[in-house]
Parts: structure tokens; C-alpha cells; sequence
């Protein structure tokens, strides 16, 4: 079986209703990848062997979602070279505010390409991930230029009353 080109990591299971909108996305650009739970705060060690594995695991893209403090992304970006791309959790105590603030505050030198808060940055952290992608490789480049053909197409010109 060949490895999974990308890596959708969350803190808890508590973060899949978000972090499915991703996998269903690269579901339609017929992308693989492989799913976990990973909590810099629970599973500290897992996070690490993670991290440091990633890339000979033969991912090349890895998003993560975390809610609260969302110290996954971030420690995950430390520990490999890949592009991480993170995805702000709606926390219930702040809306995800915090999130996105622990998500996007990085020290220089530490990238980690923040999305929005929720299903949009799901969503757009897998469509980020497939341009990526699409750099190397033609079929998903195709898979993605339909993916945005259709999303122009969906767009009616005029309002209606339905």
C-alpha cells in the first residue's frame, strides 16, 4: 500500500466534526491521506514520534487542527521539515479566537500557515494543500482546477426567490 501523501492530525477526538471538512475535501480532489489523533498536551510522545517520523512515513503535507491552547501545529511545525498548515478549532469558551491567536503567533522561523477558524479553514487548509501538491504532481492539478471550475460554476448570476 502506498503511503498517504498527506498527514491530518487533531488534537482530540473531539476535533474531527471540523477536521472531517479536510478529509472530505481531499476526498473530491482524490487525495490520500491518513487521519489521527495527536495531542501535544495527552500524548506528548506520540506528537514527538509523529513529528519526527512524518517525512519518512511519506507524508508531505500535514494539516492540524487544535482547539484552546493549539499548541499541535506549531510543536508539530518544530519538529519537521514539511509544510504544516493549521487549522484553528471553535473552542467554547472563546469561539476559537484562542485558536487561531496560538495557531498564527509563531516565532519567525517556525511557519506554520494558519487557515480560518472551523469548517472554512478545513476546507481551505485542504485546498492549500492540494495547490501544493499540484506543484509536482498533474493530476491533482487537474483534480483541482474542476474543484474550482465548478465552485465558478455554482455561482448564479442572478438572485432567485427559492
Amino acid at each position: 500500500m502506498a503511503a498517504a501523501d498527506v498527514a491530518i492530525i487533531m488534537g482530540s477526538q473531539s476535533d474531527w466534526p471540523t477536521m472531517k471538512h479536510a478529509a472530505e475535501t481531499l476526498d473530491q480532489l482524490g487525495i490520500s491521506y491518513d487521519a489521527r489523533i495527536v495531542s501535544a498536551h495527552r500524548t506528548p510522545d506520540r506528537m514527538y514520534e509523529f513529528a519526527k517520523g512524518a517525512k519518512a512515513e511519506g507524508f508531505k503535507v500535514i494539516i492540524a487542527g487544535a482547539g484552546g491552547a493549539a499548541h499541535l501545529p506549531g510543536m508539530t511545525a518544530a519538529l519537521t521539515p514539511l509544510p504544516v498548515f493549521g487549522v484553528p478549532v471553535e473552542s467554547k469558551s472563546l469561539s476559537g479566537e484562542d485558536s487561531l491567536l496560538s495557531i498564527v503567533q509563531m516565532p519567525g522561523g517556525i511557519p506554520v500557515g494558519t487557515l480560518a477558524i472551523g469548517r472554512a479553514g478545513a476546507t481551505n487548509a485542504a485546498l492549500l494543500t492540494a495547490a501544493v501538491l499540484a506543484l509536482s504532481d498533474p493530476e491533482i492539478e487537474k483534480a483541482l482546477e474542476a474543484y474550482r471550475a465548478q465552485r465558478t460554476a455554482d455561482v448564479a448570476e442572478r438572485p432567485s426567490d427559492d
